[in-house]
């Protein structure tokens, strides 16, 4: 269970968070004979990462050889290291590269863990040498939560994105076949609809699925194995601050049930405790303009720097504090947090533009250069990108989801909640009367959709080359020719959703080593003190190589972490 006898004070180590990556490495310490106590900062375990895609992206895994694919340490080097924009530290991505695949071969030898290998998924940079048309991300499979027990209870749910019908679990894989519209997809979500419907024990105890998907699958696979190992979860335990004797980290200081409580940790302690973009004040201080915290996609009241903040007051450097993981992220009236925005950009038959009504980027390419997208050209455009808007027709909505507005064959309009009419989605039956409901020029975007109805018809996107990648292709419709992501704008009425420049964390934080030790500005170790995920300035540099490049690295130095205290402490 979570709630624990608080008298003892006194571990081998600590871990700040409970995301994925934070797990793994108390997982791997608890293995390595050590004892571990783990707190989280609210009610619920799985951080960040349970609201993922769960992806991992991993270089070299034993599970694509084992289906024949052909990899090469040098060719992920060659290609992290060129995508990272001169931002990326080839001693810690030759650190990531060593033991990644160890890593993810551990777990699933000795944890409850299980992945699968997204054969079709892509590297993001198909232009970038090195790059994959798919093989190094790899997606959990679905997880039966009911060996959780009680403590089910305290899993952050996922948020209704991720689900079937907002609802049922699938893996990324079975979502990809029925986005793209693959062949025999009716039938496999009928099937999953079934396997729900006709889980009647599950259904009479709880709403959720019996099954995890996703960030949900990995998170309860991993706290069932620190169950397994009688590692202790503290919730509602707020991380102030840290303790040091003599520049060397002993402790940490947090407020649990209303109560300050000092932790000494003998050995270390590991920070994943995520980044800060739920800071409005640090936002302001580090992110481009403008930045709010409610465009994030992550979890209200967390991450917000506490970690950040301690790591500096103790002589920590930092990288990368001017970027996040960015994503397109649509508000939707009466949910918490607005929703990210990835697959669906991909679709055909819509566009994005800004408030002159151009568009300014291939819609297709991957969530982070899109957001950065976003920021770029502010002198040219007069900051006009920020917000963006999605533009479609009665096709599109007919046959594509968007955010929160599933197909209309399956989510009429009628059967959309009235608060969302000109919140979530604005409707018209002219372009022209669509544009001056969202104030974007409606001489401009005239112009824009008949250009892009023209490439449609060619099947070139002669501004952006949208489409024109294996990655892009990935989320088109298979069926549309001759370009899956591209398709006419042409039948009303017309739609159009409010796209902010929004993220699923910050991408800076604390400078580590390739031991994932928190270093100072002259690149001396803080003793004591480790930090992985978005607590720590990525080892990916600028980039985003390919789905799971944030959990994938936050896994591995939390390996890599618990690993180095119990053979140098």
């Amino acid at each position: 269970m979570s709630v624990h006898d608080q008298s003892q004070t006194d571990w081998d180590v600590i871990v700040v968070g409970s995301g994925a990556g934070a797990m793994t490495s108390a997982a791997i310490a608890a293995d390595r004979g050590l004892s571990v106590l783990v707190v989280e900062k609210s009610d619920k375990f799985g951080g960040t990462s349970a609201i993922s895609g769960g992806g991992i992206w991993i270089p070299n895994n034993h599970y694509f050889a084992a289906k024949g694919g052909k990899d090469s340490y040098d060719k992920a080097l060659q290609y992290i290291m060129t995508a990272g924009g001169g931002r990326a530290d080839e001693t810690k991505v030759r650190a990531y590269l060593d033991h990644a695949p160890a890593m993810i071969k551990y777990l699933e030898d000795k944890s409850r863990v299980r992945y699968a290998v997204a054969e079709k998924y892509p590297d993001y940079y198909q232009h970038v040498p090195g790059s994959l048309p798919g093989g190094r991300s790899l997606d959990p499979e679905l997880f039966d939560t009911s060996v959780l027990g009680d403590e089910l209870e305290n899993l952050r749910r996922p948020s209704p994105s991720t689900l079937l019908m907002g609802k049922i679990s699938w893996t990324a894989r079975d979502a990809h076949i029925a986005m793209a519209r693959e062949s025999g997809w009716r039938f496999k979500i009928l099937w999953m609809m079934l396997r729900y419907k006709l889980d009647f024990k599950w259904r009479r105890k709880s709403k959720f699925d019996r099954r995890a998907g996703l960030g949900n699958s990995l998170v309860c696979a991993l706290r069932a194995s620190l169950l397994d190992r009688k590692v202790p979860l503290w919730l509602n335990t707020d991380f102030r601050d840290l303790v040091l004797d003599n520049g060397r980290v002993t402790g940490i200081k947090v407020v649990s049930k209303g109560r300050e409580l000092t932790l000494n940790a003998r050995r270390g302690v590991i920070i994943g405790a995520g980044g800060f973009e739920q800071n409005q004040t640090l936002r302001e201080k580090y992110l481009p303009q403008p930045t709010k915290t409610s465009w994030s996609a992550t979890p209200p009241g967390n991450n917000t720097g506490a970690a950040l903040e301690a790591g500096m007051a103790a002589g920590a450097a930092t990288d990368l504090l001017e970027w996040a993981w960015w994503s397109p992220t649509i508000p939707v009236v009466g949910e918490e947090k607005p929703r990210g925005i990835f697959a669906e950009r991909a679709f055909p038959g819509s566009i994005v533009v800004n408030g002159l009504g151009k568009r300014f980027c291939n819609e297709a390419q991957g969530y982070l250069e899109f957001g950065d997208a976003m920021y770029k050209d502010r002198e040219a455009t007069g900051g006009k990108n920020v917000p963006a808007w999605c533009i479609f027709d009665a096709h599109f909505r007919f046959n594509y989801a968007m955010g929160p507005l599933m197909p209309g064959q399956i989510m009429p309009d009628s059967r959309l909640r009235k608060e969302w009419r000109n919140s979530v989605y604005w409707k018209a039956d002219t372009l022209e009367e669509l544009a001056r409901q969202i104030d974007v020029d409606p001489a401009g975007l005239a112009t824009t959709v008949k250009t892009v109805n023209e490439y449609a018809r060619t099947g070139e996107d002669k501004d952006f080359g949208r489409g024109g990648n294996v990655f892009d292709r990935y989320y088109g419709d298979v069926n549309v020719k001759p370009n899956p992501c591209l398709a006419p704008i042409q039948k009303g009425p017309f739609y159009a959703m409010r796209m902010d420049a929004g993220d699923i964390g910050t991408k800076g934080g604390l400078l580590t080593d390739a031991h994932a030790r928190v270093v100072r500005p002259d690149g001396s170790p803080i003793e004591g003190l480790y930090a992985i995920g978005n607590t720590s300035a990525s080892v990916m540099g600028i980039a985003y190589p390919g789905a799971g490049a944030t959990i994938g690295p936050a896994m591995t130095f939390g390996y890599i972490a618990a690993h180095h205290i119990a053979d140098n402490t």
